[in-house]
């Protein structure tokens, strides 16, 4: 940088407490005039096979797949679906899940995905929110949008004279495609998340977002670009880890993404073997249960090279544990949200990995500053701090919602992530928790995150989650729920001795809560908000 001086180890410049990248800068595409689709279409690799479904072996060829896209997208046109106009999408994984998202990308129109774990009521909600005008769905959910009331699309293999099916649309005149004029500026994606302040909100992503975020993916996993590399789909495709990875960026990989509808261990097991698996994407609690089970000795997993994780750090035991569990695999960890299309940092090799508990280091292009929460200032290295991140990943803001843009996204592009964290002398950023879920003890700050690492360090603790519960004398005391190992018997007053030995004295759990098991949402992230509402309803 002209007129900065940047320390070559941390990527730190102090003259504008900006921490910059080492990792070497891409070079996007600068056309003004390009969308998400037609960018992956033409990168080019030698694979054959794109998509296999797991359950019944259906395949999937490249070219077959950008035919698909090209008919759904003029069947899309022929019944009335623009350029900004919204399509909601419904479904568990499945092989049409990427055609569908690429077919509305590619005239234009904006994807909005939802969980079919909500509600009726929730779904119609961001159906009334995004405006959308039209809705694919299986048939096994279609009920769930009935207070929705759009138009839909059954994605089903079974065309119906009195239903509008997905295989009908994909069978339409490709000669009527219209030639539309799609900005990298446009907006690609609408996803929602809670963001930083709880309430759930439309990300406005645009294609260049998304095309950025594709380059440092395939850049990052450094993919030999031949039929050899095959990914097994753990992640649902509807949160930002799924959609990014395997809706959209592999498809210019070359590497062939088998896909699972819901997970189930043995079912992912089962075609790692069949399949000859050599990317395993998962979120922590899928790479524990790999570790705590046994299950896996009946497989052949030799074919497994790396594990990709992603959503909330790994410990160093859990780290450690998986290594010697499975010793010729890499684990690679990640580190993004939806705001920044599934893209902020990460770590690529085992000896990045062994700096346990980092989520990485930035992402290409991408700068971070770390700000003192009570004053705004900007800190150096090892000081922790809100994250602030900054790059072509960056999301435009939160849709029709002005005042959250603003309070998430400063004039000069900085997004306040919500995590606290502090970046090392080698560049390395460790998210020590998020902000807003910090126990405040007597004034102290006790980070959940550590607690929880720390008990899952334990031999007879399968799984655990610390909350704050309210205290007149303490104001917030940290409260452990704990799933034991079947078999065991362990206490409330062995958990809180074990961790007492371990930490300062104002970290302590002063209670413990035993279940059957911690609630999480799709992506693997405690739903501690749930635990929150099961505590205090007992007070």
């Amino acid at each position: 940088m002209t007129g900065h001086e940047i320390d070559p180890r941390s990527g730190y410049c102090k003259t504008n407490s900006i921490f910059y990248s080492k990792r070497k800068q891409i070079n996007f595409p600068q056309e003004e005039y390009l969308d998400l689709p037609k960018f992956v279409s033409r990168l080019p690799h030698r694979g054959q096979i794109a998509l296999v479904d797991a359950s019944t072996g259906e395949k999937i060829t490249f070219s077959q797949l950008w035919g698909s896209v090209k008919s759904l997208a003029a069947g899309l046109s022929q019944i009335g679906i623009k350029k900004g106009d919204v399509v909601l999408l419904l479904s568990p994984n499945s092989v049409h899940f990427p055609v569908i998202c690429m077919a509305i990308m590619s005239i234009g129109a904006i994807v909005t995905t939802t969980n079919p774990l909500n509600t009726a009521s929730e779904i119609a909600k961001q159906a009334s929110d995004s405006k959308a005008k039209l809705a694919f769905v299986i048939p096994e959910l279609e009920g769930k949008l009935a207070e929705a009331n759009i138009p839909l699309v059954l994605i089903t293999k079974n065309s119906s004279s009195s239903r509008r099916c997905l295989m009908d649309l994909m069978a339409s005149d490709t000669s009527k495609l219209p030639d539309v004029k799609i900005r990298q500026d446009d907006t690609a994606t609408l996803l929602y998340s809670s963001g930083t302040t709880g309430l759930s909100k439309g990300v406005i992503s645009t294609h260049r977002n998304l095309i950025s975020m594709v380059c440092i993916l395939l850049k990052r996993l450094n993919l030999s670009g031949s039929s050899d590399d095959c990914f097994l789909c753990t992640v649902p495709m509807f949160h930002i880890y799924g959609l990014c990875a395997f809706a959209c960026g592999l498809l210019g990989s070359g590497a062939t993404v088998v896909v699972l509808s819901k997970f189930e261990l043995g079912e992912m097991l089962r075609a790692i073997e069949k399949y000859r698996v050599t990317y395993l994407p998962v979120v922590p609690p899928i790479l524990l249960a790999l570790t705590k089970t046994e299950a896996a000795k009946g497989f052949d997993l030799s074919s497994l090279q790396s594990v990709i994780c992603g959503g909330a750090p790994l410990s160093k035991d859990s780290t450690e544990e998986f290594i010697s569990k499975f010793p010729g695999v890499t684990i690679m960890q990640g580190y993004g949200l939806t705001e920044t299309a599934g893209v902020g940092a990460s770590t690529d090799n085992q000896d990045e990995s062994r700096h346990y508990g980092t989520a990485g280091m930035l992402s290409a292009n991408t700068e971070a500053k770390v700000v003192d929460p009570d004053t705004g200032n900007p800190l150096p290295p090892n000081q922790r701090g809100e994250l602030w991140l900054r790059g072509p990943v960056v999301m435009k803001g939160y849709f029709s919602n002005p005042e959250a843009t603003v309070s998430a996204l400063d004039k000069d592009g900085w997004l306040r992530t919500g995590d606290l964290c502090y970046i090392d002398d080698e560049g390395y950023i460790f998210i020590v928790d998020r902000l807003k879920e910090l126990i405040k003890y007597k004034g102290y700050q006790v980070a959940p995150a550590e607690l929880e690492a720390l008990l899952l360090s334990h031999p007879e603790i399968v799984d655990a989650a610390v909350i704050p519960l309210p205290d007149k004398e303490a104001g917030q005391i940290p409260m452990a729920y704990i799933v034991r190992k079947p078999g065991s018997r362990l206490s409330e007053a062995s958990v809180i001795e074990f961790v007492a030995k371990k930490v300062a004295p104002y970290k302590k759990v002063r209670r413990v809560d035993f279940v059957k098991e911690i609630p999480k949402n799709a992506a693997g992230k405690l739903l501690r908000k749930d635990l929150i509402k099961l505590a205090t309803s007992k007070l």
